[in-house]
């Protein structure tokens, strides 16, 4: 049966059967439709991945027949939201199904302005656009070329966060395609257990095509980017740290400390995000005092903002994250910065390398809200608060370069943890969205959390259809 499908012989189309079935949405290679669903990927290494055919459902009926197929020809299969994900085989799949949500693009507010319906082909930059006109917003992405699916199913990291969470604490219901294609709205009230294992639980459980997400009332913010010296670490650390700490005062902010390494030399950077339309808010004073060699700060819509990292965030590049969490404490980070710039020194002549080593806060007052709603499956306390979310992400040209930039950026997550743990400073944490390929994610939610998940999964998913039949992205399995 497999061969019938995924390794049909060259005299026979790959994907006549599925072609047959679902017309007009199925696309084979050396199509102009499969061409261009390829090229929309963020990382080159899941562009080079090529399945034997993509299918762009048009609805969830569409998602659940192609999953009925792949299903009965035991066909791998992966499914793509935006396509953001770093490592090959995140969302795409070689020589199996792709099925592309991109038609899913549904940005639809309800009467009340308290609830907005958005599919999960849509980008974040999508859903502001429409949003921004109408003064709302739902708790979302950061960079506009992010997808819906990916980033709310692994935790979500949002601007708004402080105030409301992170975006997996946002959506109040998912229409799921289960693994015997029955499409299903999940809630706290219809499938309370469900409802939280995809808080958080990301591709294991089914395919998600419309999340329902809170809406709350957003004008104008004051936002930007300013870029400082390396000499300045030291202060935005203390700076980091204190912000950290203090966020609970002000719910409105937002902050991103980064390092990174351009064109020659190490410069430091900071997102600077606050949701009111009030310049220099005074929980950035001492921030705001450390003087930067250019600054972007400005009064603007969310829209512009996520267009502005997005340009920070180019395609057509291979890229590698990897991450680890951490106590508050701004000489463990310091000392990270000396390990992350000691491992760059073997790999910055790569051909277009621009390392970063960014950091986070997960503050009390956002982890207060993962017990909303019957609580995420993150695993994250309000009394192990605040953290500090290190990302190592790096971007370069050529593949020659990939064993030994992927090996430096693990030997220095390696030696962070070890350090951390050294201090007393370690935390068990693994963010999703941010995690490499081969880092324990569902381990870092704890034990009792991830086996609450694993039974969660073998309930409505028997036949273990999302942990064999797609292997892409972090198993519960693994």
């Amino acid at each position: 049966m497999f061969s019938l499908f995924c390794l049909l012989t060259d005299r026979t189309p790959k994907c006549s059967f599925l072609g047959t079935i679902l017309p007009n949405i199925t696309s084979q290679p050396g199509s102009a439709s499969y061409v261009g669903q390829e090229a929309n990927y963020w990382s080159n290494q899941q562009a080079e991945t090529l399945p034997a055919c993509r299918v762009q459902p048009q609805s969830a009926l569409d998602v659940s027949a192609s999953l009925l197929i792949t299903k009965f020809f035991r066909c791998p299969f992966a499914v793509k939201s935006g396509g953001h994900a770093a490592f090959a085989g995140a969302s795409n799949i070689q020589s199996g199904l792709t099925i592309d949500l991109a038609n899913l693009n549904i940005v639809q507010v309800s009467e009340d302005r308290t609830l907005t319906q958005v599919g999960a082909g849509n980008r974040w930059g999508e859903v502001y656009s429409q949003l921004d006109p109408l003064q709302l917003s739902v708790i979302g992405g950061r960079v506009a070329s992010i997808g819906v699916g990916g980033l709310t199913l692994g935790g979500g990291i949002s601007f708004f966060s402080g105030r409301h969470g992170w975006a997996c604490d946002g959506v109040r219901n998912y229409q799921v395609v289960l693994a015997d294609a029955n499409i299903v709205d999940v809630n706290e009230q219809s499938f309370p257990d469900l409802y939280f294992a995809l808080r958080g639980g990301g591709n294991n459980f089914g395919i998600v095509t419309r999340f329902d997400l809170e809406t709350f009332p957003q004008g104008d913010m004051w936002g930007g980017m300013r870029i400082y010296p390396i000499t300045a670490n030291a202060s935005l650390l203390t700076e980091l740290y204190n912000f950290a700490k203090n966020a609970p005062s002000d719910p409105d902010a937002a902050l991103i400390v980064a390092f990174a390494y351009y064109e020659g030399e190490y410069l430091a950077s900071t997102d600077i995000e606050y949701a009111k339309p009030i310049v220099n808010p005074p929980i950035f004073n001492e921030l705001m005092a450390i003087g930067s060699l250019t600054s972007t700060m400005r009064i603007t819509n969310l829209t512009d903002l996520v267009e502005e990292l997005n340009v920070a965030n180019p395609s057509g590049l291979r890229e590698f994250y990897t991450t680890a969490t951490f106590r508050n404490d701004p000489n463990l980070q310091s000392k990270i910065l000396e390990i992350f710039m000691s491992e760059v020194t073997g790999i910055k002549d790569a051909e277009g390398i621009l390392p970063a080593l960014i950091f986070q806060p997960i503050t009390k007052d956002i982890i207060s809200y993962f017990s909303k709603n019957g609580g995420n499956a993150l695993g994250i306390a309000e009394s192990d608060g605040p953290l500090i979310l290190m990302n190592i992400a790096i971007m370069w040209s050529s593949s020659v370069d990939d064993d030994r930039i992927t090996a430096a950026a693990n030997r220095a997550v390696d030696q962070s943890v070890a350090l951390a743990k050294f201090m007393n400073l370690d935390y068990k944490y693994i963010y999703q969205n941010y995690a490499s390929q081969g880092q324990d994610v569902f381990a870092g939610y704890g034990a009792v959390n991830q086996q609450r998940l694993i039974g969660i999964s073998k309930k409505y998913d028997p036949e273990q259809v999302f942990q064999r039949l797609q292997p892409g992205y972090f198993k519960l399995s693994n």
